[in-house]
């Protein structure tokens, strides 16, 4: 039987916003360079909406049912240039350009970990658990870098006084995208089940405390997930020596 021909245009049309995304954060960082003025703001705010429709175009997909090989190939290579490329780009334009060759070394680490975190997923999307990612997301890790490049600029910080903590997270993200830590991946949510007005209020409130300040509460928040992985890892090896110890 021939296969048909053509792709399912919306979830494709939502993967390429994305790349546009990471592609226009690349084209503004590098111009920040020179021309400053909020651009390097701009840049990570570009990287942030990129990770939104990242997110909506697998969504979407499994809501119309209109999956397909291409899209999860096509998905993984824009993934390559919006949170491997993009987030590299920014912050070594912003701070690690600071530090000469070790600079742009952590950032390569960073995006050779982006590329080999998704070759892997692509490798055992079927065969893991769909509740955990193995290793921290390529766009968890971009919006780490991205909120903290933001929240520092915007608070009049300049990226050179900061390079050395900056080269340390970046390299860190990059290694901890090929590790083996489980991370929460909240795949399984279901977005057409009834809630309660709680949970309604909850995400009410939490829109509301991100407005207040953004770029310091997103980094709050991507740093707490950065830090899950590690906990949720930390737990399980306590809880298998517990089971270990009980068993002797």
């Amino acid at each position: 039987m021939t296969q048909p021909r053509g792709i399912y245009l919306l979830p494709n049309v939502l993967t390429t916003a994305g790349l546009l995304a990471g592609f226009f954060s690349i084209i503004t960082a590098t111009r920040a360079v020179f021309q400053g003025d909020g651009l390097f703001e701009m840049a990570a705010i570009a990287i942030l909406v990129s990770g939104l429709f990242d997110g909506l175009d697998g969504r979407v997909a499994r809501l119309t049912n209109t999956q397909s090989e291409f899209g999860a190939q096509y998905d993984s290579l824009a993934d390559i240039v919006a949170f491997g490329v993009a987030p590299a780009v920014l912050v070594f334009s912003w701070s690690l350009s600071a530090l000469g060759k070790l600079g742009w070394v952590a950032a390569f680490i960073y995006v050779a970990g982006t590329a080999l975190r998704l070759a892997r997923f692509n490798v055992q999307r079927d065969t893991t658990d769909s509740n955990y990612f193995v290793g921290l997301a390529c766009p968890a890790a971009a919006f780490f870098l991205a909120s903290a490049v933001w929240s520092l600029d915007s608070h009049q910080i300049q990226g050179e006084t900061v390079a050395f903590t900056m080269v340390m997270l970046t390299g860190l993200c990059g290694l901890l995208m090929v590790s083996s830590i489980p991370y929460p991946s909240f795949k399984n949510s279901d977005l057409k089940a009834r809630v309660s007005l709680l949970a309604i209020m909850a995400a009410a409130l939490l829109f509301a405390l991100i407005s207040l300040d953004p770029p310091r509460v997103l980094l709050l928040m991507t740093t707490a997930y950065l830090l899950s992985g590690p906990a949720l890892w930390i737990r399980r090896k306590l809880r298998k020596a517990s089971i270990h110890s009980r068993a002797q």
